[in-house]
């Protein structure tokens, strides 16, 4: 004899139910990495690059490009990139070099987004280095071979200048 269709709905909620328990049973031993951060702590994050801590300004950068603790924004994230780059903070200037390709925050330009993948490349190192001069030629393959001269002088003036 053949269930009910009503029968088959409430077996079928009663399974997806279990499942969702059993899913969701070791959710407190396993960190949610999607959770937002605490506005406490994007408060503690904000103080510090406000005082020019380098690597407080790219982790507030990221947190504005991700909505992670602020309300996300590409321009003030491209600005507290922008001030930890200038600093020689790796992480911010790949990140300005990717908001520069993209044109998130900030005028699309391919000469500045290879010049700051540029010199994000210089400091990295192994599988780092590798990842990173993939990003940086892809963008060097949109400029032109007189743009992609001048990109890499300007790194070079830039790096020099430091």
């Amino acid at each position: 004899m053949e269930p009910e269709p009503v029968t088959k709905i409430a077996r079928c909620i009663a399974v997806i139910l279990a499942i969702f328990a059993a899913g969701t049973a070791g959710a407190a031993a396993r960190p949610n990495i999607f959770a937002p951060v605490p506005y406490a702590a994007a408060d503690r994050v904000a103080g510090l690059a406000q005082s020019g801590d380098k690597n407080a300004q790219a982790q507030l950068g990221w947190m504005y490009a991700t909505g992670r603790g602020v309300p996300q924004d590409y321009y003030k994230a491209a600005k507290w990139y922008y001030l930890a780059a200038v600093q020689g903070q790796g992480f911010a200037q790949f990140e300005l070099g990717l908001a520069y390709n993209k044109g998130q925050g900030v005028r699309r330009d391919y000469i500045l987004s290879y010049m700051w993948l540029n010199l994000s490349t210089s400091q990295a190192v192994g599988d780092d280095r590798d990842f990173k001069s993939r990003i940086r030629d892809a963008v060097a393959a949109k400029l032109t071979v007189a743009q992609l001269a001048y990109a890499q002088e300007i790194s070079l003036t830039w790096y020099n200048a430091r």
